[in-house]
């Protein structure tokens, strides 16, 4: 009589539908677990993206806050608005060899601003890069590899006994 392995040793029905059903809620579960990953990263991926446009609208609003602000102060500091305005203010023009300067004791002008002094290039007088960055591997084979070995002086050792 000829008898197998799974033969002799086959489960009953019950066990193998538990055994798939335990299959099927695994796979089960692992499905839905990446799922909820991914909808997670999805949820904060979206929520992110929505925060950015959010700030570049910000940013482009300051943008034309600063355009508006720019125009404004370029029109108040052009010289037609300025000539206007010492006109409204009865200013005229002095000349400066006609204007009076009154001296007041205790005034001390302010100091003369010292300045940087001019951008000059300095003459390099070292070498910037060391021979052993600019060398080729060619130099150095012929300069280690292929020259004569040179008999070394070597000391004599003393022994005590």
């Amino acid at each position: 009589m000829k008898t197998t392995f799974f033969q002799a040793y086959r489960q009953a029905p019950w066990r193998m539908q538990l055994q798939w059903i335990g299959i099927f809620l695994v796979v089960l579960v692992i499905i839905a677990s990446v799922a909820g990953i991914y909808l997670s990263i999805s949820g904060r991926t979206a929520a992110t993206g929505r925060r950015i446009q959010n700030l570049e609208m910000d940013i482009s609003a300051l943008k034309l806050n600063i355009n508006d602000l720019n125009t404004q102060l370029a029109q108040a500091s052009s010289a037609k608005t300025l000539y206007d305005r010492l006109a409204k203010l009865d200013m005229v023009e002095v000349n400066p060899h006609q204007a009076l300067y009154v001296e007041v004791p205790g005034y001390e002008p302010r100091t003369t601003v010292v300045m940087a002094p001019p951008p000059s290039v300095d003459a390099v007088t070292a070498q910037v890069l060391l021979p052993e960055f600019t060398s080729s591997l060619w130099d150095w084979l012929k300069d280690k590899v292929w020259q004569a070995p040179v008999a070394s002086q070597v000391a004599p050792i003393e022994v005590s006994p």
